[in-house]
């Protein structure tokens, strides 16, 4: 090669390092001044901000400043200085919401839709963190950097601590902390390699990969059933007992019902009441009485456990109940609102024992036709405790104990059913399981919990008085505005959600009309959930179908239930375990009494907040039966199972298993035999060579490959026929 050759090729070779050395700066510097709308600069002060050194390098860092010029993401306030354009940067605050290691979502109401962001642009901002964002851009395209973090969210997490020869880590269990967090010699305070611990954020330096914590709290050997459970409660930030003070006051309220309370309330001793509860319950705050009025009539009542009598406003047990807000029902423990000596004594109605309620009454036809609704407080006497599957065995037979009564029952609540039907209720039926476990907490079964006749009786009369006092409510008014209530609403769904069902729908030859009313819309849905009964895509379109769903809530707002098709709806009928229940009754009572309608927007905070607490419980409860699930799986490596494709991703194919419910996932770099490319329109993945398509529904074969109680995954490995 001659020497100009080689002296041309070195000089190719230095302007593509220059080239390179400008573009890495460029990034650097763009970072910084998204993050410093304020700062106004030259080359020399920037270099000094972002440690930029060496006569060349600045040099470099000048060319990507006059780049971004050109691109007018910074303009030139006087010679040689700049400062980030106004162009298109607007400033937002939002709370974050991490997804995971790579990117956050934004969430704000000034933006129509959620802001994605590059964890290297999130300034240390963690989730839950309120943060004003610099937005460039406009629409989908949209950029974002942290600029500030308002108000800093949870700082303590639960992890498993590793711990080396000078240091230590701890691995968090939330997806949602991405991030490992260090920590220093002598703050892990006795803690011992793999065990459970929560950990406390101290700081975070700038350039510091990781943030530094210390160990607060060592709950146990990592894997151990009990630690595991008092893990996920204390990653959720739910509490795992009650404060003495908190059971002082609840251990103080009188057994004895006085007489003179007795004598202030309807007295539905004598009538033929009963409960019907799972068989494991220990709480029962409904109970059902019947009676015949004439050969067409009967009065039912729905009795509900009088708590706001025993809890007073202003009680350090109300300040307790709306701080939990829900009870917690783990897969091995509930963690209640309230103290046992309540939630489990004096408000449950247990067989054979006078018991306090607030009730609602109505005389019902045996054709469903309902009259003459009453609501107020009560005493009543249960006759009979019976389980789901005791009252099940007696509708069956139309013999045994209150036979006659239960099978009425359920004749009237399938009238109340079909009523909800051709008013437009949308029929979700979604499979939920239990688990057999043995005396140390090991899951030896899942079991699929079946929805039974008797489920659905209580059901139907749960709703009828939770509709019926709403309604009640709303009908009174205060000037020309209806009282203040609780109310729990379903919004219709997004037409943009709706619209990815029917497309995904049609893929499987099915039709839903998403540009109905909401009635139209209705049928349309239960069309669809009639039609895939039993097909192998049932859950997967199933679960499409309630996702495509807003979320209920909790609100004072007098809005609809589009789920049940009701025009108002609330939760009057579970006070032991639901904050907004409580909320009800003290209103319910209140304007029985002829009270004024009390100020909205305390109450709508704190229907607000039972919301936020609902999904928290929710998200437990959820944790719980997924470790659970791993843990059961991890005692069947290397079998094989038939699953169905529940999920597709660009990096895997996540598969529930039928026979266990258990959902994996296989990784598409595991797949053998081709290269598979992620097709996100049509929701599936497709072999380059063999054009193979493995889609959201399609019924496949897989085997357990690898189980992570740590990360609470399954790895599958998929089982090809041979073509």
């Amino acid at each position: 090669m001659s020497r100009r050759l080689k002296q041309s090729k070195f000089k190719d070779q230095k302007t593509k390092k220059d080239e390179n050395l400008s573009d890495k700066l460029y990034y650097k510097a763009w970072s910084f001044v998204r993050r410093n709308p304020g700062f106004t600069f030259n080359a020399k002060q920037l270099s000094r901000k972002i440690n930029i050194t060496g006569k060349k390098r600045v040099s470099a860092l000048l060319e990507a400043i006059l780049k971004m010029e050109i691109e007018k993401k910074v303009k030139q306030v006087a010679p040689g200085v700049f400062m980030l354009s106004e162009k298109d940067v607007t400033s937002v605050v939002g709370v974050v919401d991490y997804v995971n290691p790579k990117f956050a979502f934004i969430v704000s109401d000034d933006l129509e839709n959620d802001l994605k962001i590059g964890t290297q642009n999130m300034n240390q901002a963690l989730n839950g963190d309120t943060v004003r964002v610099n937005v460039s851009g406009g629409g989908r395209g949209s950029e974002g950097v942290v600029t500030e973090i308002i108000e800093k969210g949870k700082r303590e997490y639960v992890g498993q601590i590793e711990i080396g020869k000078s240091f230590a880590f701890v691995v968090p269990d939330s997806r949602r902390m991405p991030f490992d967090i260090f920590i220093p010699p002598h703050k892990e305070h006795k803690a011992f390699n793999g065990d459970k611990v929560i950990v406390k954020i101290i700081n975070w330096r700038e350039g510091d990969k990781n943030p530094t914590g210390e160990i607060v709290n060592i709950l146990g050997e990592a894997g151990t059933h009990d630690v595991e459970m008092h893990a996920i409660l204390a990653e959720y930030e739910l509490p795992s007992s009650f404060d003495a003070k908190v059971e002082k006051e609840a251990d103080a309220i009188p057994v004895e019902i006085p007489q003179k309370e007795i004598d202030k309330r309807k007295d539905f001793r004598k009538v033929t009441t009963f409960t019907i509860d799972p068989e494991d319950a220990k709480d029962f705050d409904d109970a059902i009485s019947i009676e015949k009025v004439d050969d067409d009539k009967y009065r039912i009542g729905v009795h509900i456990a009088d708590v706001t009598h025993y809890v007073k406003e202003g009680s350090l047990l109300e300040e307790e109940a709306y701080r939990r807000a829900t009870s917690v029902y783990l897969v091995d423990r509930v963690v209640p609102m309230l103290p046992e000596k309540l939630s489990n004594g004096l408000c449950s109605l247990r067989p054979k024992e006078e018991k306090l309620t607030f009730s609602a009454v109505f005389d019902v036809t045996k054709t469903g036709k309902v009259s003459n609704s009453w609501f107020g407080r009560t005493v009543i006497y249960s006759d009979h405790r019976f389980t789901y599957e005791g009252a099940q065995e007696v509708i069956e037979a139309e013999e045994g104990l209150f036979a006659e009564e239960l099978v009425t029952l359920n004749n009237i609540a399938k009238k109340l059913k079909k009523q909800r039907f051709d008013r437009g209720a949308i029929a979700f039926e979604t499979q939920e399981v239990k688990f057999r476990l043995d005396d140390d907490g090991t899951p030896l079964e899942v079991i699929p919990k079946v929805r039974v006749d008797a489920h659905k009786l209580v059901e139907e009369f749960m709703l009828l008085a939770n509709k019926q006092v709403a309604e009640s409510v709303f009908k009174k008014k205060e000037g020309k505005e209806p009282k203040t209530m609780v109310y729990r609403i379903h919004e219709n769904p997004k037409p943009e959600k709706l619209q990815v069902l029917s497309e995904f729908a049609g893929n499987f030859g099915y039709e839903v009309n998403v540009e109905e009313e909401s009635a139209t819309l209705s049928k349309s849905l239960n069309k669809l959930l009639g039609e895939i009964e039993g097909s192998p895509e049932e859950a997967v379109l199933q679960q499409l179908a309630i996702r495509s769903m807003s979320k209920a809530r909790y609100t004072t707002d007098p809005e609809g239930h589009f789920g049940l098709a009701f025009q108002h709806y609330t939760h009057f009928t579970s006070p032991i375990r639901r904050y907004p229940d409580m909320m009800v009754h003290r209103l319910l009572a209140l304007y029985l009494d002829g009270g004024k309608s009390v100020q909205k927007k305390a109450w709508n905070d704190r229907c607000i907040h039972s919301s936020e607490r609902e999904k928290v419980a929710a998200d437990a409860e959820r944790s719980s039966i997924k470790y659970k699930q791993v843990e059961f799986a991890s005692t069947m490596k290397g079998q094989e199972f038939e699953g169905v494709v529940s999920g597709v991703t660009e990096w895997g194919v996540f598969v529930e298993m039928v026979d266990n419910k258990c959902e994996g996932m296989v990784r598409i770099a595991d797949i053998d035999g081709d290269y598979y490319d992620y097709d996100e329109k049509n929701v599936r993945i497709i072999g380059r060579r063999t054009r193979n398509v493995i889609r959201l529904g399609d019924t496949v074969t897989v085997v357990i490959k690898h189980t992570d109680l740590m990360n609470r995954t399954i790895d599958l490995e998929l089982i090809q026929e041979e073509k």
